[in-house]
C-alpha cells in the first residue's frame, strides 16, 4: 500500500477509532409526549450519523486492507465475500429493526424510538467486528 493511502487512511480512522466513546447520552431527553419526544429522537439520529459515518471509515479500512492482501496473495476471492457480508448486515439490521418498528405501531413515536434504538445497537456491533482483527 502506498504511504500516501496510509497516512490518508490514519487521518480517516482518527475521528472514527473512539466513535462509541462519542455517543450522546440520550436517556434523559426520553420522554412519551411527542414534543419532548422529538429531542430524543433527534439525539438518537446524532448518534446514528456518528456510528454510521464511523462504520463506513472502518469499512474502507478493512476494503484496503483486504486489497493490499490480495495485491501480496493473489487471493481474489476475500473482497467479493467482504462486500456480501455487508450487504446482508444492512439488509438484517433493515428487517429486524422494522419489525421492531411495526410492533409499537400505531404509536410513530414509540416505533421511531423501537427502530432508532435498535439501529444504534447494531450499529455498535457491527462497528466492534470491523474493528476486530483478522
Amino acid at each position: 500500500m502506498k504511504r500516501t493511502n496510509l497516512m490518508a487512511l490514519s487521518l480517516l480512522l482518527a475521528p472514527s477509532v473512539h466513535a462509541l466513546d462519542n455517543l450522546r447520552d440520550c436517556s434523559a431527553l426520553e420522554s412519551d409526549h411527542p414534543e419532548k419526544a422529538k429531542k430524543y429522537i433527534q439525539c438518537l439520529d446524532q448518534n446514528i450519523e456518528l456510528l454510521k459515518s464511523s462504520e463506513q471509515t472502518w469499512f474502507q479500512k478493512l476494503k484496503l486492507d483486504i486489497e493490499k492482501i490480495q495485491e501480496d496473495t493473489g487471493n481474489t476471492q476475500l473482497l467479493p465475500i467482504i462486500k456480501r457480508a455487508a450487504n446482508n448486515q444492512v439488509n438484517y439490521m433493515e428487517d429486524t429493526c422494522r419489525w421492531r418498528y411495526l410492533h409499537k405501531m400505531p404509536n410513530p413515536t414509540k416505533a421511531a424510538i423501537a427502530y432508532k434504538t435498535c439501529e444504534i445497537n447494531l450499529r455498535k456491533q457491527n462497528l466492534e467486528t470491523l474493528k476486530m482483527p483478522y
